[in-house]
């Protein structure tokens, strides 16, 4: 039985037929669903085995990027969406749904009360669109991109707050945490909004939440852009993040014997 995926929308998200697109290319079943039904049917995170939130501007960014949507999530889908997270089922916010994975205080500790990271404003002051290439690290736990067959990724960029920033006062502090931990699974090859030691991306210490800048949803075959790479099998670059996360979750199926849920 493929994973199912719930695929968040609504509210300002605008790239959620793209991402569900790219899950069910990587062998996932992916379900978009309105933050308001999933309001009224919390039992569907309980049904899938995953959860994405793509990327948009929720709320206009009222209040900041990704804040509203974060509170909305946090006080009123509650239990049912921190219950999914406590059973390790995969969750991934790309773009202004990292921003939301951050602001809920999922990334990149989850056990603290206090946020000591934050995304903020591009160092430029300026929205960014463009491709850029990202550098994976080998040694992070991260499940969405473990034992990827590429040391290198080029995937596009579009936003105005994607510079991670830490703690006054504690920034070596926690960025040596993160890099002990395995937590920091991409970094821009080289710098293009400010973000501290290049950081694109961060995963949680279990590596099954995962939050990043870059848009993987927007590169999931070679005739989307024309890349320097034409030895795989004509995927783009984006495709592999997605099928490694379905790879894990057949695995722990059949670890953990028949599967005879059923989806809602």
């Amino acid at each position: 039985m493929k994973p199912l995926f719930i695929v968040m929308a609504g509210d300002g998200i605008n790239c959620e037929r793209e991402t569900a697109a790219a899950l069910k290319l990587a062998g996932a079943e992916s379900k978009i669903v309105h933050i308001n039904d999933l309001l009224e049917g919390p039992q569907m995170l309980e049904t899938a085995e995953g959860l994405a939130i793509p990327g948009g501007f929720s709320f206009g960014d009222e209040l900041g990027s990704g804040q509203i949507l974060a509170l909305k999530i946090r006080h009123k889908l509650g239990a049912a969406f921190f219950n999914m997270v406590e059973k390790k089922k995969p969750v991934i916010g790309i773009c202004n749904g990292f921003q939301v994975l951050v602001k809920l205080g999922l990334l990149p500790f989850p056990a603290e009360t206090e946020r000591r990271v934050a995304l903020a404003a591009n160092e430029s002051g300026k929205f960014i669109d463009r491709w850029t290439s990202l550098d994976v690290n080998p040694k992070s736990v991260c499940l969405w991109t473990k034992d990827l067959p590429l040391s290198s990724l080029e995937l596009p960029i579009r936003h105005g707050e994607g510079r991670i920033v830490f703690r006054t006062g504690e920034e070596d502090a926690i960025y040596q945490i993160l890099v002990k931990q395995g937590q920091i699974p991409l970094t821009y090859t080289a710098d293009v909004n400010g973000s501290y030691e290049r950081i694109a991306a961060l995963t949680d210490p279990s590596g099954v939440v995962l939050g990043l800048m870059p848009h993987p949803e927007a590169f999931v075959s070679q005739m989307t852009y024309k890349s320097s790479r034409q030895d795989a099998a004509a995927k783009g670059d984006g495709l592999f993040i997605f099928e490694n996360i379905v790879k894990y979750l057949g695995g722990r199926n059949t670890k953990d014997g028949e599967d005879d849920r059923k989806y809602a």
